[in-house]
C-alpha cells in the first residue's frame, strides 16, 4: 500500500482531463472520486467528505468557483481545501481563486509532478492539521491510565 491515503474529489467536465488527473493521483496512492458537474460533485462530497477537491474553474456552463462557494456554505464541507485548474489565457483567474479562498491554482496544461506537489502541500494546510489533531483526541481517552482502572 502506498503512503498517501487522502480522498480527493476531482471535478472537471472534460472526461480526458478528469481521468488523466485521477490516473496521476491514483498512481501516487490517493483515493480519487470523479465528478463531471456540480450536481455530481455535491453528491460525491456528501457521501465521502473528501480531504481535498481538485476542480476546474470552468465546468462548461457552470463555475467551479461557485461550486466551491456552495461547498463552503455546508458545515461538513467547509474545511475542504481546493486546487483549482484554469485554462491558460485567463489573467483574472488567480484573483478570482483568492477571493473564494482557493488554496492553489494550476494553469492547464500542467506538469503532473507539479500537481502532485501542490496536492501534497494543500493536504497539509494548517486547518487540516488542526482538524486531524482534534479528531485524534476524540478517539483516545485523555488519560489512558484512568480509562484502564475505571
Amino acid at each position: 500500500m502506498l503512503a498517501n491515503e487522502a480522498t480527493i474529489l476531482i471535478v472537471d467536465n472534460d472526461p480526458i482531463m478528469l481521468t488523466g488527473i485521477a490516473a496521476v493521483l491514483n498512481h501516487e496512492g490517493f483515493v480519487c472520486h470523479c465528478a463531471a458537474d456540480s450536481e455530481a460533485a455535491f453528491k460525491a462530497a456528501r457521501a465521502i467528505v473528501p480531504d481535498l477537491m481538485v476542480c476546474d474553474v470552468d465546468l462548461g456552463g457552470e463555475s467551479g468557483l461557485d461550486l466551491y462557494r456552495d461547498f463552503y456554505r455546508q458545515e461538513t464541507l467547509q474545511d475542504i481545501p481546493v486546487v483549482f485548474l484554469a485554462s491558460a489565457g485567463r489573467p483574472d483567474v488567480i484573483e478570482m481563486v483568492r477571493e473564494v479562498g482557493g488554496a492553489y491554482c494550476l494553469t492547464k496544461p500542467f506538469d503532473p509532478h507539479v500537481l502532485i506537489d501542490i496536492v501534497d502541500r494543500a493536504l497539509w494546510m494548517p486547518h487540516l492539521i488542526r482538524t486531524r489533531v482534534e479528531q485524534s483526541h476524540v478517539k483516545r481517552p485523555k488519560n489512558p491510565a484512568q480509562s484502564v482502572t475505571q
